[in-house]
């Protein structure tokens, strides 16, 4: 059955389920579109308009977790998740952590401020609020994550579904020159620097790299050159539409 991955390459959660999928041997097609460039179609597969949208023949699924809890229990091995229920129910609530405190943090508001607002809706960052992010926003979930890293190795044994959460996020903050400070929290910068130096997410790294350079309407074919697994059709259009879930 072919399995094919719509969400582009700059988003955690698209970046979170690449991953998985490497992990796992599964081979795949991407269409890297900007949610916001989505056609009607698109609307169609997912009305909130986000990615990841995962089509697998004739399945179709939404939410990056969902996703990938389908591929875990369709593909479970290698396993992602740990073995006892109470450290699978752990690395759930880590990755809810990732997808949802840190998703609002580091995506809707650093990234978006960076990347998604001047470079999708035209619109300039406001120094005030990434000041307040920075200082504000970012520590508590730096101290959170510093009380709970091990100092060595990942989370719950090999690299599972809680680390790439996590470092997926913290990946988009490197992308726009935030990196987190070894001094206050050593941990959690040595954790994120081995989870992003494995071999799933230095793939990604150059596809990465190329979107963020290359206008929006050249990038499908920059990335199919440089190798990347590209869809033979997209759901990619022209003009950018917000989304129901955009602020």
């Amino acid at each position: 059955m072919s399995m094919t991955v719509i969400g582009n390459y700059l988003s955690p959660y698209v970046r979170k389920v690449l991953v998985c999928l490497d992990i796992k041997s599964i081979d795949y097609k991407i269409d890297p579109i900007i949610p916001f460039y989505g056609n009607d179609e698109f609307t169609r597969l997912n009305p909130d308009r986000r990615i990841p949208v995962l089509v697998h023949d004739n399945l179709v699924l939404t939410e990056s977790a969902v996703i990938c809890e389908y591929l875990e229990e369709a593909y479970p091995k290698p396993a992602l998740l740990p073995s006892t229920p109470h450290d699978r129910g752990r690395a759930r609530s880590l990755q809810a952590f990732a997808d949802g405190r840190m998703g609002d943090v580091f995506i809707w508001r650093l990234f978006n401020q960076l990347v998604i607002k001047p470079f999708v809706w035209s619109q300039p960052a406001d120094p005030e609020e990434l000041a307040s992010i920075q200082q504000n926003d970012i520590p508590p979930i730096l101290d959170y994550l510093e009380n709970i890293i091990p100092d060595r190795g990942f989370l719950f044994g090999p690299l599972g579904l809680a680390d790439i959460a996590v470092a997926s996020m913290v990946r988009n903050a490197h992308l726009v020159s935030y990196t987190v400070d070894a001094t206050r929290w050593p941990l959690c910068s040595a954790f994120v620097h081995r989870s992003l130096e494995q071999s799933p997410f230095q793939k990604l790294r150059p596809y990465e790299e190329i979107m963020m350079r290359t206008p929006v309407a050249r990038q499908r074919e920059a990335l199919r050159a440089a190798g990347a697994p590209i869809s033979a059709e997209t759901l990619g259009s022209s003009t950018p539409v917000r989304g129901p879930l955009t602020t």
